[in-house]
């Protein structure tokens, strides 16, 4: 089984990956950050590094798709792949941060790798707002992400809202601003509820979707 975990950057999805993955047993896959070779230099020239930038994540995420696929596991991956190509690229490309050219040939790799890959079984989105998104980013406080441009995040979370409008497949959405999924028992409890009622059909859902 795959489980996805999306949502824009400093909504909690590792958080939540790594409470999820710990409570049911999962096996948890992880977006790339400490180690990716290019996440610092794209912070600091954005239009230089975002065409390689996304590049890496995109080949990553095939490589854990096609691994998610072979495995008996049930895996719950924090990002998808769909998010890079949807979201992060598209955005990137309208900010004039991706040429054209780029954007092209990225998206045209993409969708070959989309006919070879189906998706999560279950799709949790974390809604935030860019407030709560940059309280988030200042309290972890990455070097590489201080610099971060509010515009870049404002339009990223427009993407995610458009992307979730029409996305296909099973989904669960989590109100990242009300629910202190980390700290508090009970907001955690009542995500395990809603899955639950997703996954097993234990509880009825009392989410929005």
């Amino acid at each position: 089984m795959h489980i996805a975990i999306a949502g824009n950057i400093g909504a909690g999805k590792t958080t939540l990956t790594t409470m999820l993955a710990k409570r049911y047993g999962w096996k948890a896959q992880f977006e790339p950050v400490d180690n990716n070779p290019y996440l610092a230099d794209y912070y600091e020239d954005m239009n230089r590094w975002a065409f390689n930038l996304q590049i890496y994540f995109l080949n990553k995420r095939f490589r854990d798709v096609v691994d998610i696929s072979r495995s008996n596991d049930t895996i719950i991956q924090d990002r998808t792949i769909f998010e890079d190509a949807k979201i992060f690229a598209p955005n990137l490309h309208e900010m004039g941060l991706m040429s054209d050219r780029d954007f092209d040939n990225y998206t045209h790799l993409f969708d070959l790798m989309l006919s070879l890959v189906k998706l999560p079984d279950l799709l949790i989105y974390i809604r935030s707002s860019v407030p709560h998104l940059i309280d988030h980013i200042q309290q972890r406080g990455r070097e590489y992400e201080q610099t971060m441009r509010i515009d870049y995040l404002r339009g990223l979370n427009e993407r995610y809202e458009e992307w979730i409008k029409t996305y296909k497949g099973e989904i669960m959405i989590v109100d990242g601003d009300t629910t202190d999924f980390a700290t508090n028992p009970q907001d955690f409890k009542r995500i395990e509820d809603m899955i639950d009622a997703r996954l097993f059909g234990l509880f009825p859902p009392t989410e929005d979707k």
